[in-house]
């Protein structure tokens, strides 16, 4: 470059910053912008910056998927170029049938339980009953169960007396 036109471009630089590309749209109607790597005029390098003009102008207004993921990896570094519409497109698509595909294995999953429950190959889930209080054990009961009962998370031993023991053949 030639010292005039250095010069100008340094002034220009100073007048007005570094000028913003635009380097795509979205769907949504979102501007992607890039300022390219630059030197000040004082020999410091500022390294590329990439920014998202939104539709929506206020913070609080953004939601989840406002910005398509490809444009956020973009933006992020996370890859070189920008992305194209085709790509954005077929990227969707591929996660709406991925999405079909789920809730259909899901339902399938569901109808082979149920055979399974109803064969008697597989134990149903057992409900679990409270009795009583965590801390009181025989909580409501007058003595402990003669059998030991078990519901799920709790386990309460029986009072099982070893035969010809006396108390169990007195009464």
């Amino acid at each position: 470059m030639s010292w005039p036109w250095q010069v100008l471009r340094t002034l220009r630089l100073r007048l007005f910053g570094p000028v913003k590309e635009l380097v795509g749209t979205d769907q949504f109607g979102n501007n992607y912008y890039r300022v390219p790597k630059h030197e000040t005029r004082a020999g410091q390098i500022i390294p590329e910056r990439r920014f998202v003009e939104a539709i929506n102008r206020e913070a609080y207004q953004y939601q989840m998927g406002d910005f398509p993921m490809e444009w956020e990896a973009w933006i992020r570094k996370k890859r070189n170029d920008p992305p194209t519409i085709e790509e954005i497109l077929k990227n969707e698509n591929y996660r709406e049938e991925m999405k079909h595909k789920i809730k259909d294995v899901t339902e399938k999953e569901k109808l082979l339980q149920a055979k399974e429950y109803s064969e008697g190959l597989v134990a149903e889930p057992v409900q679990t009953r409270v009795k009583g209080h965590a801390s009181a054990p025989y909580y409501g009961k007058s003595e402990p169960s003669q059998d030991p009962t078990s519901t799920a998370s709790t386990f309460q031993p029986g009072s099982w007396m070893p035969p010809g023991s006396g108390s169990s053949q007195n009464k």
